[in-house]
């Protein structure tokens, strides 16, 4: 496969996971004119957001073992058309409950979008071209960051809500043709059977875990903790990942096979990924902090908000920059660089964040540093380390860290923020980004425990060209 042709899967891969991310970033400017359509209060509202990402982390596991299973090709696209499908039913829902319908829809198609495109950069890029490609693929979240609420501020002055969801339809039409005519249909030689029984222990898991951290009041944390809706729901958690284990022993083709999780490289990779959610959640907080410690230097609730765009425009610069950088020296310098850039930015922001300018200076240091984490560099390692068939499940289960991560974080550093900010708000705000200083800080530790370059690459040429794997006459071949 040449160059010219890996660029073209790279742009329909591009485009796929920008949609998916874009339709979160794009909600926020529509959310009271749908509040005002169907009359609903805001908790029922973030109900918008929260079935979104709940089958989101339900799917990501199901359509990543598809993907493993059937191809990628197809299960790309039938998340696509999934995700196409929930765009519909939002624009044209006569009820609110529609509405969610659609958007666990949506959900469950994007969660799927991400590790497939990750996995087929694996099956189509050379080792020595995968950082760069995935970087591309990492830069999409911060760019949707950045476009999504001017597209929506945009559509909305042309048009009613209903055309954030209608605007997809077309975008989606334009991927499928492409990604049937350019996707590879990679699958193992000899399919075996789809493990249904791990899957839906896993699904409810997941399930009762995020409700469960949903549900915690992080003004009252430990006494929250002690209800039925969050304990009871924390332990019905905790009995469902013991049966889980076990049941995952005994079958004899697992959904997590034993291989994803017996190698120092793989669980390093997994604590890095969930560290990255845990601290890429604590910026939800920036403006919140912004407005209890710089009011006198002319931050208000109305301009706090863009404190957030220093950090945004790093990780758009640094997710390509790191992906090259990954191509020439390896995980392991690209993470510690960025692990230790961001910790210096957490410092910060700790020590002189009563300070405008080195408050938006530190946000600059944190999304550097985050894009060498949140993008190519941990989705590079799952590619060298998980066998080709299994590509799109370890990208999967990346996936699943990383969220889990993204929702402890904002429990916790809402929790922490409340607890030692009941006489000084910006005292609290600053005591809970000590605790992530310390969350990256270990991060560093366990970045330096990576494989080194020679024998990242010793796992490269092994896992270069994939063997028992079959496809189509019509799929574009490995080269």
């Amino acid at each position: 496969m040449d160059q010219k042709q890996r660029n073209r899967i790279l742009l329909v891969l591009f485009f796929g996971v920008l949609m998916g991310a874009l339709d979160i970033a794009i909600l926020g400017p529509a959310l009271p004119s749908i509040r005002k359509q169907f009359a609903v209060d805001e908790r029922t509202l973030a109900w918008m957001f929260s079935s979104y990402v709940l089958m989101q982390l339900i799917s990501t596991p199901w359509m990543a073992k598809l993907s493993d299973l059937y191809g990628r090709r197809w299960i790309y696209m039938l998340d696509i058309g999934l995700f196409a499908l929930g765009s519909l039913l939002v624009a044209l829902a006569p009820a609110f409950w529609v509405v969610l319908l659609g958007r666990a829809i949506q959900g469950f198609g994007a969660g799927g979008i991400f590790p497939v495109a990750s996995a087929v950069i694996g099956d189509t890029f050379p080792p020595e071209k995968r950082g760069s490609a995935l970087g591309m693929i990492g830069a999409v979240f911060g760019l949707a960051f950045l476009i999504g609420p001017l597209l929506g501020g945009v559509v909305l002055a042309l048009a009613s809500w209903h055309w954030l969801f209608l605007i997809n339809l077309p975008i989606a039409l334009a991927i499928l043709i492409s990604a049937s005519r350019l996707l590879p249909v990679t699958r193992p030689a000899q399919t075996s059977r789809l493990d249904s029984g791990g899957l839906v222990l896993l699904s409810l898991f997941l399930i009762s875990l995020t409700i469960g951290i949903n549900q915690l009041d992080s003004s009252q944390f430990l006494s929250s903790l002690l209800q039925v809706q969050v304990g009871g729901l924390f332990g019905i958690a905790l009995i469902l990942l013991a049966v889980l284990i076990r049941y995952e022993q005994r079958v004899e083709a697992p959904l997590l096979p034993a291989r994803l999780f017996n190698r120092r490289q793989l669980g390093l990779a997994y604590g890095l990924s969930w560290g990255a959610g845990f601290t890429e959640a604590s910026l939800v907080f920036v403006p919140l902090m912004a407005v209890s410690g710089l009011a006198s230097q002319g931050i208000t609730e109305k301009n706090a908000t863009w404190l957030l765009i220093p950090a945004v425009l790093a990780m758009v610069v640094g997710a390509p920059l790191s992906g090259r950088m990954l191509d020439r020296f390896g995980s392991r310098a690209v993470v510690v660089t960025g692990t230790f850039v961001m910790s210096l930015g957490f410092l910060m922001l700790s020590l002189l964040g009563s300070s405008l300018f080195w408050f938006v200076f530190s946000g600059l240091w944190i999304g550097l540093g985050l894009s060498a984490l949140l993008g190519a560099p941990i989705r590079y390692i799952m590619l060298n380390e998980a066998l080709p068939e299994e590509r799109s499940l370890a990208q999967g289960i990346v996936t699943l860290f990383s969220s889990t991560g993204q929702l402890i974080g904002s429990a916790f550093m809402g929790a922490l923020a409340a607890s030692f900010g009941k006489a000084d708000a910006f005292s609290g705000y600053r005591a809970a980004f000590v605790f992530v200083l310390f969350i990256s800080l270990v991060m560093l530790g366990s970045a330096t425990l990576l494989k080194k370059r020679q024998e990242e690459l010793s796992r490269e040429r092994t896992h270069a060209n994939p063997i028992g794997i079959a496809q189509n006459e019509d799929a574009p071949a490995h080269s």
